[in-house]
This record gives C-alpha cells, structure tokens and sequence, in this order.
C-alpha cells in the first residue's frame, strides 16, 4: 500500500490582499489556449496544460474535460467517478484512457475519497495500491507517483515546485474553503517535502465561479463567521441573492500560504458545461472530470 502522513489544520484568518505578481488568466468563452493556459490534444483526449510547466523535464500534468470517453448521458462522456451511478465499466474504460493518452499506468496514480476537508496526504512511495483514506489534499515528491482526482464545481488547485521536484493536488469545495485545505496542503509541502512556499506556483482549476454560485444562510453565516476580514469581498449580493467567489477565498489563501505565484484559469463550470461536469449546472446527475498531476521517473 501507499504510506502516508495524514495532516488537518484548522481554519486560519487571512486578510485579503493580492500583491502585484499574481498573474489571473483571461476569461475565455472557447475552448482554445489563452496566455497561461494551452487547450491541446493528449492522444486522444482534449485537456488543458499550464503552458510554463510543459517545458517542466519530466513532470506530467493535465486537467481534462469531459469530452473522450464511452460514457452515456448525463455522464457522457469522459467520467472519471465511480461513485456517481454511471457503468462501472465505462468508467474503467474513461481510465484506461486517461491512463494511456498521459503514458503511465494504473499502478502509478494515486486517487483517495474526497469528504471536504483539510485532511492532506503525503505520499511518500510507490506501490500497487492506488486509494488512499479520505482526504482533499495529495502531495509528493516520489518520482513515479502520479496524484490524481475528480472535480465536477469544487475547486482545483494545482501545486508544483520545480526545486524540490514536488506537486499537490488539492479539493477545495466550500467546507473545505472554510478549513483552508489549500494552506494546509503547501504546510505539508513545506514541513515534509523540504519546500520553501515561494518556490511553489499554484493553479486554481475549472470550478465554479462567483457568477453561478449562489448560496444560501448556511454558507453566507459560515464564511461571515470564519473568514469576517475576507468575507466582504467574497460574498456579493444580486437582489435576493448572494454569490460566493471561491476563486478569491483560495488565492488569498494561498497568497497567506507564502505561495509564490498563483494563477486562475477563470473557467465556470457551471458556464461551461459544453467542456466540464458541473453538479449545479447540470442539475445534480452528473459525471466528474480528471486532473493528474506528478513527476515520471527520469530516463
């Protein structure tokens, strides 16, 4: 089995402030490459990778969409989830895929149950089993270890420090927001991986954003209580209702992390459901699209 080290941190409050060298991607409303960010084709699948990270020896990274696999509506069509009602074997198939279109194997990606939290595993060798207890957060530096997870509205955050060789793949829904499972991931960079926090540049994935997600007294009480410096500039109102914006309460974060750089994609789930899952979006049923990250064993 994999080893690991377990971490959980408690909610920490940070003040919202960006400093000038975080760099934000420009919205788009098609499929192509943007400054940051390149839409391309991965054997047969498309997928986005972060353009400065492809010249990266030996790092191996991709956020798919949910276009290239077998699956049938509304899971159609490339659903990574088992968990969601669609045919297991479809979903060993969508696997097969990833696996194949990314030039690694079954055996080398890492997966765990998501439960939205701020518990974080290190990974810490290679070996046959790929599940791991429930967690938000995977981080490694095992060459070999590819982390890997599904999103369909929570937010992706990708990690990477290229002196160390590490990454980190982090789940960031509301709840786990509120437990800043973001500074809790780049804490287990730092303290288990030797990482200094500046080294590590972040990419806040496809989810969705402040203009789709609405929220109700539960989410609005949580967020005013937690996080009351951040809460003003995270919450907006729209007559009746109230937005959250988890694209910012996760930079600002990850900004308080000491993170070095953070980048955001600004892709709506919700608004694009023409290239991603969404759970609100789409009504509920409804498949989950891949990201995988981490470092082949160099040649």
């Amino acid at each position: 089995m994999y080893r690991g080290v377990s971490h959980q941190w408690g909610t920490q409050r940070v003040v919202c402030s960006a400093p000038p060298f975080v760099l934000h991607c420009p919205p788009t409303m098609s499929p192509r490459s943007t400054g940051c960010f390149r839409f391309t084709q991965l054997g047969d699948l498309p997928a986005y990778q972060f353009e400065a990270w492809q010249s990266q020896p030996h790092l191996v990274h991709a956020i798919f969409t949910r276009h290239g696999g077998v699956s049938r509506p509304p899971y159609a069509t490339l659903n990574l989830s088992r968990a969601v009602g669609d045919d297991p074997s479809a979903v060993e198939h969508n696997h097969a895929r990833i696996y194949q279109a990314l030039d690694i194997s079954r055996s080398q990606t890492v997966q765990c149950h998501l439960m939205h939290s701020s518990v974080v595993h290190v990974v810490t060798v290679q070996a046959a089993e790929p599940r791991l207890a429930p967690a938000d957060g995977l981080v490694t530096a095992q060459p070999g270890v590819m982390l890997s997870m599904r999103f369909a509205d929570c937010v992706p955050i990708l990690l990477h420090d290229p002196q160390r060789r590490a990454v980190g793949l982090v789940h960031a829904g509301w709840r786990g927001t509120l437990q800043n499972v973001a500074a809790a991931a780049v804490r287990a960079m730092t303290e288990n991986l030797g990482c200094a926090a500046r080294d590590i540049t972040a990419l806040i994935g496809p989810s969705i954003g402040p203009c789709c997600y609405e929220v109700g007294t539960e989410v609005i009480q949580s967020f005013t209580t937690a996080l009351p410096e951040m809460a003003s500039s995270l919450l907006r109102r729209d007559g009746p209702r109230v937005y959250l914006d988890l694209w910012r309460a996760n930079r600002q974060q990850l900004l308080a992390a000491g993170v070095g750089q953070v980048y955001n994609m600004e892709l709506c789930t919700a608004c694009r459901r023409d290239l991603f899952f969404s759970h609100r979006g789409d009504g509920g049923r409804t498949g989950r699209f891949g990201i995988v990250i981490g470092y082949r064993i160099g040649r």
